[in-house]
């Protein structure tokens, strides 16, 4: 009798890549339980197992883009030096944004006409922030940040990150925009911005 197939994680996150893949380059019409399957190389009794129907793999996908967001933004060192960690932060941003830009639109551009989080996944959304707010408020406390409540701060320096990332995802940077150095250039002129 052959052994039944197992549908793990490691099939789950290849599943979520590849539709996340799809979502990116062809679009939300592109995106089918039955092409995920042929293209993954399962069946789409996997897929359906897994994740149940399309809107289900639709928030599993926006789940996954905030968990990996989430991991690097908690896996920032600290420094003490507000302005350093707040360039830290938005270096943390940049990086998961180009490690999983098949994710992002899904995670931050509506690619999926519609969908709506479901409230954990929307938790979760929120909470990925927390780190930054965190360093904010603590940046308040000291003295050294001022002018505008946390939040204010903290939501501020996420939308400037968020520009320049989308900016450099769609391929709107001026070429003599060195993504790297400018980056860390402009990170660090907000931040110093928002000092006392």
């Amino acid at each position: 009798m052959p052994r039944p197939r197992t549908h793990d994680e490691a099939l789950r996150l290849r599943l979520l890549d590849r539709a996340g893949e799809l979502l990116s380059t062809e679009g939300a019409k592109a995106l089918s339980m039955r092409r995920l399957a042929a293209d993954a190389g399962t069946s789409t009794t996997a897929v359906y197992s897994l994740f149940g129907g399309k809107g289900d793999l639709v928030n599993a996908l926006y789940t996954e883009g905030f968990r990996r967001f989430e991991a690097r933004m908690r896996a920032v060192g600290r420094t003490g030096d507000v302005v350093e960690d707040l360039v830290r932060f938005g270096l943390a941003y940049r990086d998961s944004a180009l490690a999983s830009r098949h994710l992002y639109s899904i995670m931050f551009a509506k690619a999926v006409p519609g969908f709506e989080p479901n409230e954990e996944a929307g938790a979760l959304a929120m909470s990925t922030l927390e780190p930054l707010l965190e360093t904010v408020r603590a940046g308040i406390e000291d003295g050294v940040l001022g002018g505008a409540p946390a939040e204010v701060v903290a939501h501020s320096c996420w939308a400037f990150v968020h520009g320049l990332v989308s900016l450099e995802l769609n391929g709107n940077l001026p070429a003599e925009f060195d993504k790297g150095g400018s980056y860390e250039t402009a990170l660090r002129a907000n931040a110093t911005g928002w000092l006392r």
